[in-house]
């Protein structure tokens, strides 16, 4: 957490499940004062899985670190009148959603009472319809490229990408129109689609272009598309990625198994100059018969010693508790984006801040995601100026709530 980077921005959210909230939490590790309006007793991902042995939601407290929550009604009037308050508070105030821009978010009522206003709205495609990465991503052609070679069926994988980049993203559009403000003094309503941050990616990568060209993308398993890299198995049964992407990699993977000779030969029999990268995709399966037997001869110890000695890009499957369990320089504890902090109603455990490095801004450990209505008081009162009897009629009228 670097707290003096954006401690002079002021945000309001509200949000549900990765993309806004993933947003939210990163303005809020460097620093900006994130307020998080929430529903009495919680919304619609407060206790989505992975959860504690308590029943703690692990995934709503992971991407709401470092903010403030504030319980509000927004199914009364009043409660409604209240968010608005908060919204339009401050002149500075940018307001991140991923909720429809109608009613309380409607964008253009907003901007009459404060032309100052930033919005960012998260939507599922451009034309304002509900999406999730797992409609996404059936919708890009991933799941149909993902898989081993001779699978027919679909392969979903489990990470949500695109809500992750479009959280991202979401950043990069706040403080865009942020700096805009800076020289204009007027806000604006920037909006941005998960699908059309899934589109862009992948029209970046190339997919797009080689779709159009006519070529269709193909299984290749857990080969590197386009270079070499494939997974191999060890002599005591542990699985290991090798890449030789780079021609440095691919070089220093040759003479880390001291099959220089034996690859040459490859390449004269074939007709294929294997230094290029692209003529190592196509001869992969011919160079995964020649690493194969070497990597099945040796422990994963041994390997790790030989190519580590020569610089090989490579690394060994593990499942997350193996990664977790890890100690010395590679375990989480050594890692200086995590800090072992206190989660109120979870416990304690390792929780990761920014993983950007600011050389002008000092590293501190972040904060813990708020308890639900922890901060109502507190805000109500600094930001809005109620009184503590005032604040109490709201609470005996369930308007508010505290934790």
């Amino acid at each position: 957490m670097f707290p003096h980077l954006l401690n002079d921005l002021h945000v309001i959210e509200l949000s549900a499940f990765v993309a806004a909230p993933l947003g939210g939490m990163t303005l809020a590790q460097m620093g900006a004062d994130v307020i998080r309006i929430d529903p009495l007793g919680g919304g619609l991902d407060s206790a989505r899985w992975p959860l504690a042995d308590n029943g703690g939601s692990l995934f709503w407290n992971g991407l709401n670190k470092a903010k403030k929550s504030v319980a509000i009604n927004l199914h009364t009037e009043a409660g409604k009148a209240l968010a608005r308050a908060l919204i339009l508070a401050r002149n500075e105030t940018i307001l991140l959603t991923n909720f429809p821009s109608r009613g309380l978010l409607d964008y253009n009522a907003l901007s009459k009472n404060m032309p100052s206003l930033i919005q960012l709205t998260i939507t599922g495609n451009h034309h304002g319809k509900s999406a999730v990465d797992y409609t996404v991503n059936p919708a890009v052609g991933l799941p149909l490229i993902t898989g081993p070679e001779d699978s027919q069926d679909v392969c979903n994988h489990v990470l949500p990408a695109w809500d992750l980049i479009t959280g991202h993203m979401a950043v990069i559009g706040i403080l865009g129109a942020e700096r805009q403000r800076q020289r204009t003094g007027l806000g604006q309503h920037v909006k941005l689609a998960l699908e059309d941050a899934a589109l862009a990616m992948m029209g970046h990568l190339g997919f797009v272009a080689e779709a159009q060209l006519g070529h269709e993308r193909q299984r290749y398993g857990n080969y590197l598309f386009g270079a070499f890299g494939k997974d191999f198995m060890t002599a005591d049964g542990r699985r290991i990625m090798v890449i030789g992407l780079t021609l440095k990699q691919w070089r220093s993977l040759c003479a880390a198994t001291e099959l220089d000779s034996d690859i040459q030969a490859l390449g004269e029999r074939l007709g294929l100059d294997l230094n290029d990268e692209g003529n190592r995709f196509k001869a992969r399966e011919d160079i995964a018969a020649l690493l194969g037997p070497w990597c099945a001869r040796r422990s994963l110890a041994d390997i790790q010693q030989v190519f580590d000695a020569h610089g090989v890009c490579w690394g060994p499957y593990q499942s997350m508790m193996e990664c977790v369990q890890q100690t010395g320089p590679a375990s989480l504890a050594e890692n200086p984006i995590f800090s072992a902090i206190h989660q109120p109603g979870i416990g304690d455990y390792l929780m990761p801040g920014l993983p950007l490095d600011f050389s002008a801004a000092r590293r501190e450990a972040t904060a813990p995601a708020p308890v639900l209505g922890e901060h109502t008081e507190e805000v109500l009162t600094k930001v809005l100026g109620l009184s503590t009897a005032q604040i109490g009629v709201l609470i005996d009228e369930k308007t508010i709530a505290k934790p």
